[in-house]
């Protein structure tokens, strides 16, 4: 044999080892591109109505907040009149211990003038039951 065929031998042998080494890879290859393929056939099915339902659910939150938002003026208006109720209350009651000072300095004046009434009376009596 020339070399010419012995270097043909080679390079024959060498690319029958290249091709049992690929097929195994080929195989690994085309087994994963099935198993990518079914795996985003499975995630398209399910996550579908995964992501409906996150629709659906973040348009209830939109209305919920919305409704909020219209309820927090409502919210605002009550502390408001709650304010004024208790600054109302705190004139009345205001009101009412003056009322009440003014009642008990007059009966304290009523009580003195019964006393010195009495007192004046009796006096008088005295001096006139003493002539």
């Amino acid at each position: 044999m020339t070399l010419a065929g012995i270097v043909m031998v080679i390079v024959a042998v060498a690319f029958c080892i290249l091709v049992m080494t690929l097929i195994p890879t080929i195989l690994s290859v085309k087994r994963t591109a099935e198993s990518v393929a079914s795996l985003s056939d499975m995630l398209q099915k399910e996550l579908k109505p995964t992501i409906q339902e996150l629709t659906s659910v973040l348009t209830e939150l939109k209305t919920v907040g919305g409704g909020i938002a219209e309820h927090t003026d409502d919210v605002k208006e009550f502390m408001s009149a709650l304010g004024e109720t208790g600054n109302n209350l705190h004139t009345i009651n205001r009101s009412v211990s003056v009322v009440t000072s003014a009642l008990n300095a007059t009966t304290v004046w009523i009580s003195g003038a019964k006393v010195a009434g009495k007192y004046v009376i009796e006096s008088y009596l005295k001096k006139r039951g003493g002539n």
